[in-house]
């Protein structure tokens, strides 16, 4: 194999990222703890928004698909919505006003006291999503940080931070959907009887 080195060196990463999380007993406390906050904030009819830039993005829209469509099986669909699907709204905002508006204006635009917000960002440092996340802490919403290891100016802003012991973007983000899709099979199983039981 051509690239032998590379192949085995980003699995092993990866595991070894993963493996440091399994043996966190606070992280581990802290994601089923933002689970149990996502739940109930579904419970009470409010809705979930998540943001990112680039992968972060990607992962965000990934996350929310699997909530307001389906994860593990056949439910009613969960309002989850990530907030940059509308292009038009991001590159109108962005060239009428700047970039680091975007995601305070959509908050701005679609939240309400109870609402949870997750705030994607690798480093903790994306001025947008730090300015939506004051936005969202004026408006009542429950702000959770998905980023590395050192949380940046981002984590300590939030209710909840979970913060990937690595900082290596690409397993960082690994771990971000890792964490994701450990979300969605809570919420999922906690809001809806699961008929493959």
């Amino acid at each position: 194999m051509k690239n032998k080195n590379i192949l085995l060196n980003a699995i092993t990463e990866s595991v070894e990222t993963k493996k440091r999380i399994l043996n966190n007993g606070d992280l581990l406390r802290e994601i089923d703890r933002v689970g149990q906050v996502i739940i109930e904030v579904f419970k009470a009819g409010n809705k979930l928004m998540l943001c990112g830039n680039g992968g972060s993005a990607a992962d965000a829209q990934h996350i929310a698909a699997e909530l307001s469509g389906r994860f593990n099986f056949d439910r009613d669909p969960l309002d989850a919505e990530a907030l940059h699907v509308n292009a038009s709204f991001v590159t109108a905002v962005a060239n009428d006003y700047n970039y680091e508006e975007v995601y305070k204006r959509m908050v701005q635009a679609k939240s309400q006291n109870g609402d949870a917000l997750i705030a994607i960002s690798t480093s903790g440092n994306s001025p947008n999503i730090i300015a939506a996340v004051n936005k969202a802490k004026e408006l009542g919403v429950t702000c959770i940080a998905l980023t590395g290891e050192n949380g940046g100016t981002l984590a300590p802003l939030c209710n909840h931070s979970l913060k990937i012991p690595s900082n290596e973007t690409p397993r960082i983000q690994e771990s971000h959907i890792l964490i994701g899709h450990i979300l969605c099979e809570m919420i999922e199983n906690n809001l809806f009887e699961n008929p493959n039981k």
